[in-house]
């Protein structure tokens, strides 16, 4: 069978090849000059694009004397796009019959300053370095239309998807995702499973935000990633459609369009998808020192899950100086799991003291919703000074009920641990409001903000245990609670940006008040906290040529999030329960990084940092002793407390080579050294290690629109204060096709071909315990991906420069910081 689609792989490449030679082609090539300096202009980007739909044939870079030269089929009619940083755009037909065009010396002016975004389509670099930000942009990467949302943020500089498909920045979960500069209700719980079903044609660019500025929420230790989802469109419409077939997670659908007509304009985009795993192994052993006793639990679990996301944005330009803008998201899911667990401990004498087999069945119903509206005025004398006035809404109820019961007993009687079931409504009710000024001044721009975000996080819990006799399921009120966590935000910022020849510079202060009042109504109990915080940030850059120099420090506020607010006690596996901490107080942390930047023909970027916090917000295990039947049991409990110092030194590199024309490779890459110190149930944590993850990508473009690409990377866990996570790696070729005039692509993908599964291990230390543990994961899928659009696309919908982005809690899903 191997050798037999070896021999269908080989004569499929020596068509191409041989097509390929066999096709005529045209020759474009010219010079590119400085208009001021008459001296060559090198390392620019040129395009040559189709003349009827603008777009992108081929793209290269100018030779260090200023030349280029293109080589492209005949057939078409052609315009030639240049785009040199600090010069200002031009575009030229490509005319004659010869089968070599030279347009001799072609004479670029240089900008009255420096551009901040080029309007030729596609012709742009794939990454910019700001003063505060790295940007990647999403529609210059060839592989975009046979990529997901997910697949694409494995190749943004600081980012990383580790085996599990968590999404990491440095490193590390402690960040916030916002979607066009706003928090969003798709991103809210589990943002990499929306971003698996999401096409990365959905998104125009993503943002790594390190200095955040003093206008956002001072959440986000590590920084902020900003999603920037296409709206472009000029009068008339777009539509898209995009669909996979996965072998493992299932199928999924997403269908996306704009329209506008006059002053009015509206984009959205909206899809499904249907996760599902196969039973996968799962299990833990952990030996006791003072009982010298060893615990042993082993299992395995399933899991199906179904997921709608929408979004809408409307705009409508009253006049040219006052615009409305509407937005609303929501994301639902509704999964099933089950699970079944032997659970078997064992004495120093190798004799079994306890034993029992837990059966889990448990279903969720999450909802995300928000919506927003903001009037943005403008001033008719000053085109760039805005005043913003903005208002959002945001529910996120979250259901889940789990049936837990037992068999084959021993030492494990029914009388005192029933069968049960657990109920959880938890979720949180917020009412923001925002008001934003900016004002420009010749090199200085000037923004004053305030802001007030009311939030209410609630749970309602309750356990209910099987009665031995009658078999009806009764309410236990020891483990019944309301939780009602209100907490009320109040800030006010400003900050200001220099513009200088080779020289730019933002610098920020942000004041916020936090009141929090939690009420725990079933027990009469109540948690108060009332604190301020002074948040600065400071970004510098120097630019160079073709390259810059940032230099910059910030301080991050991370605040627990309902997940580890919420109190209540989760026993789905009655030997580890785990529950959160509604005395958590908000984790502080500083941040110094140094970052290096070259966009040249083998682009480069490259930094270090280090961060570090005096109460770090940590995941901790201990020992409780519990009276089961007149004899004590011991279980593992597992909380979040505020715990000492958490110190990163960080270093990371992101590069593309363009190898050939058709060639590339990009690398990207971080490694961290951890150091972790805090103390719990009287006993003092240390804990350090180097972690670090590693990225690779080569692609090769055909003719004929063929493009064969491969992922690879190198995970190797995390460093935490009581233990560690082990390694993984992902694979992943994709070969694609696009067609009908670049507007539909075609794509197969193969995830991690040589194994069906990985497995994750993980181990803990205590005073008490050793632990070590595994989860086995499926990570071998087969994936067919159809991308299509049509319809008229030359500009943007008008939106608002400012709106509400609450970025300042700690997320609960498993991709957001959790």
């Amino acid at each position: 069978m191997k050798k037999l689609l070896l021999i269908i792989c080989g004569c499929c490449l020596n068509q191409l090849i041989s097509a390929q030679n066999l096709q005529s082609t045209l020759t474009v090539k010219g010079t590119v000059i400085d208009s001021v300096t008459n001296t060559a202009l090198s390392y620019g980007t040129v395009v040559l694009q189709n003349a009827r739909t603008k777009l992108p044939v081929k793209s290269i870079l100018t030779k260090e004397d200023g030349s280029f030269e293109l080589k492209v089929p005949t057939g078409n009619t052609y315009q030639l796009a240049l785009v040199f940083v600090g010069y200002k755009g031009k575009t030229m037909a490509v005319t004659g019959t010869d089968a070599v065009v030279n347009l001799d010396k072609i004479v670029l002016s240089p900008a009255n300053k420096t551009l901040d975004a080029v309007s030729i389509s596609a012709a742009k670099p794939l990454m910019k370095q700001e003063v505060d930000r790295i940007s990647y942009d999403v529609q210059a990467d060839p592989e975009t239309p046979a990529l997901t949302a997910l697949d694409m943020m494995r190749k943004v500089p600081l980012l990383a998807v580790d085996a599990s498909d968590n999404i990491l920045l440095k490193g590390s979960g402690n960040y916030k995702i916002l979607v066009n500069g706003k928090e969003s209700a798709l991103m809210a719980k589990n943002p990499s499973d929306i971003l698996k079903a999401m096409p990365a044609t959905n998104i125009e660019r993503i943002e790594v935000i390190t200095t955040p500025p003093a206008k956002y929420d001072a959440e986000g230790l590590n920084g902020i990633i900003n999603i920037i989802t296409k709206k472009n469109l000029s009068q008339g419409y777009n539509l898209g459609f995009n669909g996979r077939m996965n072998s493992v997670f299932g199928p999924g659908g997403n269908l996306n369009g704009t329209y506008k007509q006059g002053k009015f304009g509206i984009a959205a985009y909206m899809g499904l998808s249907h996760n599902k795993q196969p039973e996968l192994a799962s299990g833990s052993t952990q030996y006791f020192f003072q009982q010298q006793s060893l615990l042993t639990q082993n299992g395995t679990n399933t899991f199906a899950g179904n997921n709608g996301y929408g979004n809408v944005e409307m705009s409508y330009e009253i006049d040219t100086l006052n615009l409305l803008t509407v937005a609303a998201d929501v994301f639902g899911n509704k999964s099933v799991t089950s699970s079944g667990q032997l659970s078997d401990m064992i004495n120093s004498a190798g004799i079994t003291q306890q034993y029992y087999n837990l059966t889990n069945d448990g279903n969720s119903n999450y909802l995300g919703f928000d919506a927003s509206v903001n009037y943005q005025l403008g001033f008719k004398h000053q085109k760039g000074r805005l005043f913003t006035l903005s208002y959002k809404y945001n529910y996120s109820p979250d259901k889940e009920l789990t049936d837990n019961s037992f068999s084959q007993r021993f030492n494990y009687p029914q009388s005192a641990i029933p069968d049960y079931r657990q109920y959880n409504n938890s979720g949180s009710k917020v009412h923001t409001v925002q008001l934003d000024y900016e004002h420009p001044f010749k090199k200085l721009t000037v923004e004053a903000g305030a802001k007030a975000i009311f939030r209410n996080n609630f749970s309602q819990y309750h356990v209910d245990d099987r009665d031995s006799v009658t078999n009806q399921y009764i309410t236990n009120p020891a483990q019944t609670n309301d939780f009602n966590y209100q907490q009320d935000v109040y800030s006010l910022y400003n900050s200001y940006q220099l513009s200088l020849e080779g020289w730019a510079g933002k610098a920020g202060l942000r004041l916020e008040h936090t009141g929090i009042n939690a009420d725990f109504t079933s027990t009469g109990s109540f948690v108060t906290q009332d604190y301020n915080n002074f948040i600065p940030s400071i970004s510098i850059q120097r630019k160079f040529k073709t390259s810059s120099i940032n230099l910059g420090f910030t301080e991050r506020i991370q605040r627990p999030g309902i997940y580890q607010l919420n109190p209540f006690v989760d026993r789905s596996n009655p030997s580890y329960i785990s529950y959160g901490n509604p005395n958590l107080r908000p984790e502080l942390n500083h941040t110094f990084e140094l970052t290096y930047s070259n966009f040249t023909k083998s682009s480069i970027n490259a930094g270090v940092s280090y961060a570090f916090s005096n109460n770090s917000i940590q995941n901790v295990s201990g020992l409780q002793v519990v009276s089961v039947n007149s004899k004590n049991d011991t279980i593992t409990t597992s909380t979040y407390q505020n715990l000492g110092s958490h110190s990163t030194l960080g270093f990371n590199i992101n590069t593309t080579q363009n190898i050939t024309k058709q060639l590339t490779l990009n690398l990207n890459g971080q490694l961290n050294h951890v150091w972790l110190e805090g103390a719990y149930n009287g006993q003092l944590y240390k804990n350090q290690g180097t972690m670090g993850n590693f990225f690779a990508n080569i692609g090769y473009t055909f003719g004929k629109g063929f493009r064969f690409g491969t992922n690879a990377a190198y995970f190797s866990g995390n460093i935490t204060l009581q233990g560690k996570s082990g390694s993984g790696t992902y694979l992943s070729p994709v070969i694609s096709k696009t067609f009908l005039n670049k507007t539909a692509t075609i794509a197969l993908a193969v995830n991690n071909p040589f194994s069906a599964y990985q497995t994750i291990r993980s181990s803990t230390t205590t005073a008490q315990y050793d632990q070590s543990s595994f989860n086995q994961g499926n990570i071998r899928s087969f994936a067919i991906r159809f991308n299509y659009r049509f319809g008229k696309l030359t500009s943007d919908i008008k939106k608002n420069e400012h709106g509400i982005d609450n970025d300042d809690t700690k997320g609960g899903g498993k991709s957001s910081g959790n």
